[in-house]
């Protein structure tokens, strides 16, 4: 949970300051934790599964729970090792247990604690040394093209890249790569074949020439415990207790190193959040921890679902979003609950064009600075880098500074540099090129030029390198249109200056600026005000996610992007591209029912185990709840759910929230029903929230059919929940037996 401008691997000064010198003890080391916190800490042994909500301390519980073990005299520092997925928030760890009182322990990426090892056992386990690696693997695989007679230009090397290292983290051989990708249904940038006869020559290539890659580090080690029992032993018995940070992230062959490290131990505490998994093109997936009770049948689970990082009125945002989540990650999603103040609400805005949009982002951006908020405190999040440019600009014509995280510049990038250039030679020496002696407007003109470089009329069909190329070629042309309709008779060489004068103001330094990043590059991040623009259907989801599994990657693209506003949050659409365009955009499905006035509206509530606690392994203590709870309302597991009148099997969220199916009778005390409507309605007005957030109506007429008498009864609703059960449960089982609720009753 470390702010953009946070730099540094280690603690900021103010963190220090919370722990001048380390605790005096280990109970020293609990001071200050929540109950589920203080559960993790205190769990140390046998397998412990954490799902830690956005903003919920996920690194300071497992910081302190490794310290809390040293400190405790009941694990070795040397005999820790602790694995995170980027070198950042490993050294933050390393910062944070020393500070505690707990150095010496590992705290290192899979890559890095593999690397290490295989340095070590590679004389013993193969001879000599270990071959070179191969720091970037982009020119070797431009040889194996070249060597398949293959052409493929920088991006299509890049993308051609990228699925070698799909294949290889995902296990998959060359042979095996076009049968995979179809199982997977994952869009390949080429031809599959093509692809796998180039995966083929590339691993040709480095056997020929001595050298591994990246993902061979986790492979050969892989293959080293395998083979070598006694290298695994010596492995594991310096490795005793192992803690894995984004759980959710893991691919199978780093959940295969990890099993071979662990061997037929089960001292495990891994810590994650399936609603934030937007990795999977990479080779992630949220199973591993998903799955982890059925491997792990003695596992405690805790969960952490106190948000500090954000005010109520952003979680109940994001939890609204994940209600309407489909498939396992989404039965599985934890309902947030703010320890933080009260905040502004949201703020949704609907702009005629994408320039208003950028140009009313930048006013908002510039209005909160002069309110004190600092610019390296709020961030402009899209969904890909090509959105980058028109934000930008807007930003440098009202004096902003901004800082990209995760992309370079867009007049930094390769094809616009390419654009440019050829963009400059067509405006010296256009009258001899035939390019452009059928063409006379500028914007045709530019279109000619940049289909050299290679845009097209219609987007490459999927995503990867390709696309983001075609992304900032069709921004340029985006802005020749503009150029032309804002200055009349504008000539190409007026353009070509127009981009020189642009490229130089935004080549300013600047140290301390509004962060622009995409939703990708901001995970892990968060900023004091977020901007999250660009939210069309189209855009988010994107237009190449077709299945389901795409789509929800898409929604919890968007989450994580909520989740990072800590007090201001903006959220933006564009009815057209430019000005005077034909309004034919609409806002992202995603928001449905999330903004005042729109359909579909859902309630916030309901998920699956989504209240915070503590739940035992088999034949443990049950569950624990962030508040006491009643014991039917303690969820130990999930069956198949079944209709009460008819017995049919239950799969709709509404039909389960019923327990029976829509279309069988039902029991409902009408009377009541009323009741309870008319309740709901005056809460949500005191409340000054929509009645949704209340209850849902399916949950309303749950209520109404089952006419609970106990809070355990009403516990078993789904969609009630601990936090609704203690905010609401008094009213409602007075109107169930019968007593009156009026208006000014309904109050905290």
């Amino acid at each position: 949970m470390t702010a953009a401008t946070h730099s540094s691997l280690f603690p900021s000064a103010s963190e220090v300051s919370q722990f001048p010198a380390p605790p005096q003890d280990a109970d020293a080391v609990l001071d200050g934790l929540d109950p589920e916190q203080r559960e993790v800490a205190t769990a140390l042994h046998g397998p412990v599964c954490v799902l830690a909500g956005a903003g919920t301390g996920k690194t300071r519980a497992i910081t302190h729970r490794i310290a809390y073990g040293v400190r405790a005299g009941i694990l070795q520092p040397g005999s820790v090792l602790a694995v995170t997925f980027t070198n950042r928030a490993a050294g933050e760890m390393r910062g944070r247990l020393r500070q505690l009182g707990a150095g010496g322990v590992q705290a290192r990426t899979f890559h890095s604690a593999a690397l290490r090892q295989l340095q070590f056992f590679w004389p013993k386990a193969v001879g000599g040394e270990l071959p070179r690696l191969l720091e970037r693997k982009v020119q070797l695989v431009g040889e194996a093209a070249a060597r398949c007679r293959i052409r493929l230009d920088r991006n299509e090397l890049r993308d051609a890249t990228g699925e070698i290292e799909w294949s290889k983290v995902t296990q998959t051989v060359p042979a095996d790569y076009p049968a995979a990708v179809l199982r997977a249904q994952r869009d390949a940038p080429r031809d599959p074949a093509e692809i796998g006869q180039l995966y083929a020559a590339y691993e040709e290539l480095k056997r020929d020439r001595g050298v591994i890659d990246f993902e061979d580090v986790l492979l050969l080690t892989v293959g080293i415990l395998q083979d070598r029992q006694d290298i695994a032993e010596q492995v594991r018995r310096q490795y005793q207790h192992f803690v894995v940070d984004e759980y959710q992230d893991v691919s199978p062959l780093q959940q295969r190193l990890l099993e071979l490290w662990l061997g037929d131990r089960d001292s495990l505490c891994v810590v994650g959040d399936a609603s934030q998994t937007i990795y999977s093109f990479t080779g992630a997936s949220p199973d591993h921890l998903l799955d982890f009770r059925l491997r792990h049948p003695q596992a405690t689970v805790v969960k952490l679902v106190r948000d500090y990082r954000s005010t109520p009125q952003v979680v109940h945002l994001a939890n609204g979003l994940l209600s309407q989540a489909r498939g396992r990650a989404a039965d599985h999603r934890l309902e947030l609950v703010s320890q933080r103040e009260p905040g502004p609400p949201p703020v949704y805005t609907e702009y005629g064009d994408e320039p208003a949009e950028a140009e009313g982002t930048a006013r908002r951006v510039r209005d909160l600075i002069a309110a004190g908020v600092p610019a390296g405190e709020i961030a402009v999040l899209y969904r890909i880098n090509a959105q980058s440019e028109i934000y930008e600009q807007a930003l440098a014509d009202v004096g902003v500074p901004y800082q990209l995280r995760g992309a370079e510049r867009f007049f930094d990038r390769p094809e616009v540099r390419e654009a440019g250039a050829a963009l400059r030679g067509a405006a010296r020496f256009g009258a001899n090129d035939s390019l452009l002696d059928a063409v006379v407007d500028l914007p045709s003109q530019v279109r000619a030029v940049l289909s050299t470089k290679g845009w097209t009329t219609e987007p490459p069909v999927g995503s990867g390198a390709v696309r983001d190329r075609w992304e900032s070629l069709a921004a340029l042309v985006r802005l020749a249109e503009d150029f032309a309709a804002a200055r009349e008779g504008a000539t190409l060489a007026d353009l070509v200056a127009e981009l020189d004068e642009r490229a130089a103001a935004q080549h300013a330094p600047t140290v301390q600026g509004v962060t622009l990043a995409s939703l990708h590059a901001a995970k892990g991040l968060e900023w004091d005000a977020v901007f999250l623009v660009g939210l069309t259907e189209g855009m988010l989801p994107i237009t190449y996610a077709k299945t389901e599994g795409q789509i929800e990657e898409e929604r919890r693209l968007l989450y994580v992007g909520v989740t990072r506003a800590r007090r201001h949050l903006s959220l933006s659409w564009a009815l057209s591209r430019s000005p005077g365009g034909r309004a034919s955009r609409r806002a992202s499905r995603f928001l449905s029912g999330l903004r005042t006035g729109s359909a579909g509206a859902v309630g916030a509530g309901g998920a699956l185990g989504g209240a915070g606690g503590v739940e035992r392994g088999e034949g443990g203590e049950g569950v624990r709840g962030a508040e006491e709870v009643p014991v039917a309302a303690r969820r130990r597991g999930r069956t198949v759910a079944r209709c009460r009148v008819c017995g049919a099997t239950l799969t709709g969220a509404g039909e389960m929230k019923l327990m029976r199916c829509e279309d069988c009778p039902s029991d409902m005390d009408e009377a009541l029903h009323g009741r309870l409507w008319e309740w709901r309605s005056a809460r949500a007005r005191s409340l000054g929230q929509p009645a949704w957030c209340v209850f849902t109506d399916k949950t309303l007429m749950a209520i109404a059919e089952a006419v609970p008498s106990t809070d355990n009864e009403l516990a078993r609703i789904a969609g009630v929940g601990v936090r609704k059960l203690n905010r609401f449960g008094t009213d409602v089982l007075a109107i169930c037996a019968g007593e009156d609720r009026a208006e000014g009753e309904a109050g905290e």
